[in-house]
């Protein structure tokens, strides 16, 4: 017999090779959609500061934050980039700040779950939701931030607690999602359209991917096409909408 890491081996065994050891580490899935996002928006909100000179309204003048904002007659006057862009805008330090630390979180909670490309096209029709539901209620309301595609992640990983059997209210996902829907409706200036609309597109989509996604097997791509279609859609709706 012949030493091993982890007990003895046959010479058999032995000269068949150094046996492969697989350690958490390896087995961790790095959410690399989640930390170009929160990047992206980070960079993008700096750039705009010193466009502006303002570290507390990007919206002043006439920068590019505002000509990527949300915004229905622009959208309507042929502007088609809106109702994505204005997702990866912010006004405030704390917009941008509160915002990018929930989507990491959420981030790291369900990237891993259901890998990047699941992730990502999870994000964009959060993001696609929020907006459609804005031009739907307020149109002619200047709407940016992320978090309409946060609320998404937020209803996501609801609907996959429950689809495990888990409890959402005893994780925190569920006091985190009344809070914010209580915070949303008293507190004015906030995008009710973009929260609620984000909610129930993530939550769509999260039960695309956690529900009816194992019926078609672990190795499908049908519930990620779902999904971007629904988004695509989405997207086609906030045009006709505008």
């Amino acid at each position: 017999m012949h030493q091993a890491s982890v007990g003895f081996h046959c010479p058999e065994c032995a000269r068949t090779g150094r046996q492969k050891v697989v350690t958490a580490r390896s087995l961790a899935t790095r959410p690399v959609v989640t930390i170009a996002l929160v990047t992206t928006n980070i960079v993008i909100w700096i750039l705009a500061v010193i466009e502006t000179g303002s570290i507390t309204n990007t919206l002043a003048g006439t920068g590019w934050t505002v000509k990527g904002a949300l915004f229905g007659p622009a959208v309507a006057a042929g502007d088609w980039w809106r109702p994505i862009t204005a997702g990866f805008l912010h006004v405030s330090f704390i917009h941008v700040g509160f915002n990018m630390f929930l989507l990491y979180q959420l981030g790291l909670l369900l990237e891993p779950a259901i890998k990047a490309r699941a992730f990502a096209i999870l994000y964009l029709l959060s993001l696609v939701g929020g907006s459609f539901l804005v031009l739907v209620i307020d149109p002619n309301q200047v709407t940016v931030g992320a978090s309409g595609a946060v609320f998404g992640l937020m209803g996501a990983a609801f609907v996959a607690m429950r689809s495990r059997g888990i409890d959402p209210f005893k994780t925190g996902i569920g006091a985190l999602i009344v809070m914010n829907l209580v915070f949303t409706f008293a507190i004015p200036g906030i995008s009710i359209g973009g929260h609620i609309g984000g909610l129930i597109s993530g939550a769509v989509g999260g039960w695309i991917l956690w529900v009816l996604g194992p019926r078609f097997g672990p190795k499908s791509v049908v519930p990620e096409v779902l999904c971007a279609v629904l988004a695509l859609a989405l997207y086609a709706g906030c045009l006709v909408v505008a």
